[in-house]
């Protein structure tokens, strides 16, 4: 994964503008807008998701509207703006770090909290499957899930570590 970040960032420099337009774009349909129906989970993702939401909220002076349903909240477009601006003032690296993590976690809030050092590699990770985690605790573990959550934590981990490394 090291080698892979180190090689993308040429291909992610090469390609800034349109790296950021997808991103901004991806930005609607962040996961940590579309929240549970259950209790539990939902006072999980206010523990785990309130605080990154918050932190955002300061970070990119744009309020970014949770749902219960599947419909994008019309006001997070406006934030798309806001996004642009903050991804364009990234380095190289730091987007290209950015934009794996953000694919890793669905999660273009989670992605920025993690890139300016607001969270943790392991903070991110469980933030991000916290849904997954739920569900594996309330219906069971899924050996090819946990498999693939342990792969993902490690790329998360290597994203940090490659950040660290500037």
């Amino acid at each position: 994964m090291q080698n892979f970040l180190q090689n993308a960032e040429a291909d992610i420099a090469k390609n800034r503008e349109a790296v950021i337009d997808r991103l901004v774009e991806f930005s609607l349909t962040d996961m940590l807008l579309f929240w549970g129906q259950e209790k539990d989970l939902i006072a999980r993702q206010e523990k785990f998701w309130g605080p990154i939401l918050e932190w955002a909220k300061d970070e990119f002076k744009a309020k970014f509207v949770t749902t219960n349903g599947l419909d994008v909240p019309e006001e997070n477009r406006q934030a798309g703006y806001r996004m642009k601006e903050f991804l364009e003032s990234l380095s190289d690296k730091e987007l290209t770090a950015f934009y794996a993590a953000a694919l890793d976690m669905k999660s273009v809030l989670l992605a920025a909290a993690l890139v300016k050092g607001r969270i943790t590699a392991q903070e991110a990770f469980d933030a991000a499957f916290l849904d997954e985690l739920w569900q594996a605790e309330n219906w069971g573990n899924d050996e090819e899930a946990d498999k693939k959550r342990r792969e993902m934590k490690q790329e998360l981990e290597t994203i940090g570590e490659y950040l660290k490394s500037r």
